[in-house]
């Protein structure tokens, strides 16, 4: 990637593009119940945008609730497909839909995600808040494992949320957990667009 932007304004300094001998497709999982595990996974796109990467995003959970990072990768233009499969956050928040709705919704998700992993189209593939689907039961054990399972050697797979099970930590390259220390929620201040949706 010759001529980029950053070289365009920094002529004077002498940028490195690394490559590796060998490329790998990795699993990244980011857990924990500390913000910041989207955020960090739309910061992966963001990049996987710069080096010209094919994206997909599926969110789980998110879809109820309007959130910044649709529109803001819809206008990066960069070849990224996010898709809010949800139904909103089950059990929480006054949501209205039923157990059997929610999971309907993500067992819908993860036929999408699998069709799209086994693909071999994307160089990128964004799971956000399957852990929690997981630990609600709206999809199974065998089944994230399976979509693991079933990525091309190639394709980067990234699965947030909090609560990851075990055996999705052990077959995950690269674990992450966001921890906590203070949030303006304890202090009853209300979510912040651009921080916190």
């Amino acid at each position: 990637m010759i001529n980029s932007h950053f070289e365009r304004l920094h002529p004077e300094l002498d940028v490195t593009f690394l490559k590796p001998e060998k490329r790998v497709g990795l699993v990244v999982v980011l857990t924990g119940y500390g913000k910041g595990k989207t955020s960090s996974a739309v910061g992966m796109v963001v990049r996987a945008c710069g080096h010209g990467m094919k994206v997909c995003m599926i969110q789980f959970m998110k879809g109820d609730i309007y959130t910044g990072e649709w529109d803001g990768i819809r206008k990066m233009r960069c070849d990224v497909e996010l898709i809010p499969a949800g139904m909103g956050f089950c059990g929480i928040l006054g949501n209205p839909f039923s157990h059997a709705q929610h999971r309907e919704a993500a067992q819908r998700a993860l036929r999408m995600a699998k069709e799209k992993l086994e693909s071999g189209r994307y160089d990128l593939i964004v799971l956000d808040e399957i852990n929690n689907a997981l630990n609600l039961k709206l999809v199974d054990l065998e089944q994230v494992l399976d979509i693991v399972r079933s990525r091309t050697p190639l394709t980067h797979l990234v699965l947030t949320g909090r609560d990851a099970h075990p055996d999705v930590v052990e077959i995950a390259d690269t674990v992450s957990e966001v921890r906590e220390v203070k949030h303006a929620y304890r202090k009853k201040i209300e979510p912040q667009p651009g921080i916190d949706f």
